[in-house]
């Protein structure tokens, strides 16, 4: 009886790890981005691995990148019946991957980014807030970037397509 009760006890406790074990949370992490073959999903632009970048993780592992933080929204805004497991920022200063309700963000219409939507991320708010003294800037918090206006700086995306004309006018002299 002693032995029939401790072989119960050993194949619930067997039972209870594997069962534990099926119930354990996917881990997502950022994946690395390759600048030679990287395009953001919704300009196809290549992507540089610098403080812009972003990426969603979908629930089936996909990895979707981004060369700018408005191009992952518009996707997701586009994209809403996907489940998205996590999201990642790249922090201005240090450009580290940072789960993206977990930054902070400035929107500064005179800093540069990849498509000129203007919003950059932070680790830290004090961070953030330090960045607004120095230049200027509206504090945003991920909640509020939900209800941000997302519109494109047209000023410096002219600025940006007249650079990169001039920039293969001159390679064509150079041939």
């Amino acid at each position: 009886m002693k032995t029939q009760i401790v072989k119960l006890f050993t194949m619930s406790l067997i039972l209870l790890i594997i069962i534990s074990g099926c119930g354990k949370k996917e881990e997502y992490t950022p994946v690395a981005i390759n600048e030679d073959t990287d395009k953001c999903e919704v300009c196809n632009m290549a992507i540089k691995d610098d403080q812009f970048a972003t990426q969603i993780i979908l629930e089936n592992g996909k990895a979707i990148v981004f060369d700018d933080l408005g191009c992952m929204y518009k996707w997701m805004k586009e994209n809403e019946e996907k489940k998205i497991a996590k999201s990642y920022v790249k922090d201005y200063q240090s450009k580290e991957w940072l789960e993206a309700d977990m930054a902070f963000f400035v929107y500064d219409k005179p800093t540069k980014t990849p498509m000129a939507y203007n919003v950059i991320a932070f680790s830290t708010e004090e961070d953030a807030q330090k960045f607004i003294t120095e230049n200027d800037g509206k504090l945003l918090t991920s909640d509020e970037l939900d209800n941000h206006s997302w519109e494109r700086n047209e000023e410096m995306m002219k600025e940006m397509k007249e650079m990169m004309k001039s920039g293969m006018d001159h390679s064509k002299d150079s041939h």
